[in-house]
């Protein structure tokens, strides 16, 4: 039985069977950081509340919008998924056509400044790589 074919529930396999793939795939992921920005249009928020709960360190989430008035507009979420404004148009074109093909980017929050009533928030924008 020298050459029998066994099954072992070793390794690979059995770390896929216990495990849902994104804790498999997670460790292989890398951000590449791509650009320092900040957020567009934190005066023209509806719900300014959630200025109040983000933190430096935060990760927001990037999303193209459908928008009129920019065709490359990029949305910028909290973890809530509540609307904090857009990566400004001036620096939005290359991560829109990123996006477009597919890449994932994501941002996180690396300052906040107030200013009286107004927020400016800087952000960092990766490329998650696998």
């Amino acid at each position: 039985m020298e050459n029998e074919l066994s099954i072992h529930k070793e390794g690979l396999v059995s770390l896929v069977e216990s495990h849902d793939l994104a804790d498999i795939i997670k460790p292989l992921t890398k951000e590449i950081h791509l650009f320092d920005s900040f957020v567009a249009g934190t005066t023209h928020l509806q719900d300014k509340s959630v200025l109040d709960e983000i933190k430096v360190g935060d990760k927001v989430t990037l999303r193209r919008e459908d928008n009129k008035f920019d065709s490359n507009a990029i949305l910028i979420l909290n973890e809530d998924k509540k609307k904090l404004g857009y990566v400004p148009e001036k620096d939005n074109i290359i991560f829109a056509r990123l996006m477009d093909a597919g890449k994932l980017l994501i941002a996180r929050i690396s300052k906040i400044t107030k200013r009286g009533s107004f927020t400016q928030i800087s952000i960092g924008i990766y490329l998650v790589d696998f």
